[in-house]
């Protein structure tokens, strides 16, 4: 089997946002983006639907600056390899069929090969007429495609030296919570955690999940992560000394607030990308409260801070904001609607983003960050290792319609520490 890059797995460890990356897991969008219609574009958590041959150039110079600066992994490669561990196609077969009331698929399943049966359980198995039964004629697919797997983000999390497998709150993206889980015991060797394994009611979603520091989290509470979750969270680090979790509940509409990062994103050591509303607490953002959780040798407490900032300085994370949009209120919301807060870090000050929130970037410029084209960095013309700090754009009309940015898109596996 071909693979991207080196197929040698390294270890979980991510004990923040900004350090440099060394290894990342990602999913180039396939087939499977396409497979949705007007019609099921809801259920899929779309609210528009895509053209592949757009996403796929837009796509490139994104995954092409990673593979530039870092290890990239690739889910479908990782997926393909296990599948020839003949326990491990049996179980993952079996529960992908079972969850969706299609079990009997499972034997024509498992005789296949694992290249055939990787993207079945990616891209979906189609509806066939007058073999499958009627209750799946009208979806097409017997098996549904996993629409959003390239949002490597959401299903898992690396919180420091284990994996966070997430309870997703919509069944449609049930399934990624299997072949995660599979990809970082079976083939990373970690430790894996889950929420719904705790309490059947715990939602969490790796886009509410931030490492601010090694002593630190930073959680959305909001439509996808709950506070049964936070509570799991809490439980889960309990008998940690001086530790925060830092609690930012979020509006429940539009749906550009599903998760934190959509609002705040970590750039620097002592800078951060924020929503200014959220700050300010106005327009959504009024009355949603900020909470500080903390931990100190099994003993909790809670603290109602007034905003993001007040509560990351009591944890001792002092941030200087750059605002999504700039100044202006109406560049805000509107750049905050196609990711204008969602930014990746390759490594302290320097972060990868969509280069169309223009007024974004323009804050980013004002505030030291050097402004580099990902296609001039893709091909070695260009080095971030040359700027103090600097922000990668990479153009993108049609990934934005999809409801995530950078960020949600990659999900870290390996950083140095701060």
């Amino acid at each position: 089997m071909q693979f991207n890059q080196n197929t040698t797995p390294v270890k979980v460890n991510v004990t923040s946002e900004i350090g440099r990356l060394n290894a990342v897991l990602l999913h180039r969008p396939g087939p499977e983006i396409e497979r949705m219609t007007p019609s099921n574009a809801h259920e899929a958590l779309y609210s528009d639907i895509l053209s592949k041959n757009i996403v796929d150039n837009e796509y490139k110079w994104f995954c092409g600056v990673l593979e530039k600066v870092t290890k990239v992994f690739y889910v479908s490669d990782i997926l393909e390899k296990l599948l020839d561990d003949e326990s491990l196609r049996s179980s993952l077969v079996r529960q992908s069929c079972t969850a969706e009331n299609c079990d009997f698929l499972i034997d024509e399943m498992m005789a296949q090969d694992s290249k055939t049966i990787a993207r079945e359980l990616i891209e979906g198995f189609p509806y066939r007429p007058s073999k499958d039964p009627e209750r799946f004629a009208q979806r097409r697919f017997t098996l549904r495609p996993l629409y959003n797997l390239f949002f490597t983000r959401d299903a898992s999390s690396s919180v420091f030296d284990r994996v966070l497998i997430n309870s997703m709150s919509f069944d449609v993206r049930k399934r990624e919570n299997l072949i995660y889980k599979a990809i970082f015991q079976h083939f990373f060797g970690a430790e894996v955690i889950n929420a719904q394994e705790w309490d059947a009611s715990a939602r969490t979603e790796g886009g509410d999940v931030q490492i601010g520091r090694s002593n630190l989290l930073c959680i959305g509470e909001g439509i996808r992560t709950n506070a049964k979750g936070i509570e799991f969270l809490a439980n889960t680090f309990r008998d940690r000394e001086k530790f925060n979790i830092i609690v930012q509940q979020l509006p429940h509409q539009p749906d550009s607030f599903i998760h934190l990062d959509m609002v705040y994103t970590f750039l620097d050591r002592d800078r951060c990308m924020m929503y200014e509303p959220m700050l300010r607490k106005t327009n959504e953002f009024a009355g949603k409260s900020t909470t500080r959780i903390e931990i100190d040798g099994g003993k909790i407490k809670y603290h109602d801070c007034k905003n993001m900032l007040e509560a990351l300085k009591q944890a001792g994370v002092e941030m200087e904001p750059v605002f999504c949009g700039g100044d202006d209120l109406w560049n805000q919301q509107r750049e905050q609607w196609h990711s204008g807060a969602n930014f990746f870090a390759l490594a302290p000050g320097k972060i990868i983003g969509y280069r169309r929130n223009t007024n974004t970037i323009n804050a980013l410029d004002r505030a030291g960050f050097s402004v580099l084209n990902a296609e001039d960095v893709a091909v070695g013309r260009v080095s971030i290792d040359d700027y103090s700090r600097c922000v990668v754009t990479f153009a993108a009309s049609e990934l934005p319609r999809a409801g995530g940015g950078a960020r949600c898109m990659t999900m870290p596996i390996n950083r140095d520490e701060l």
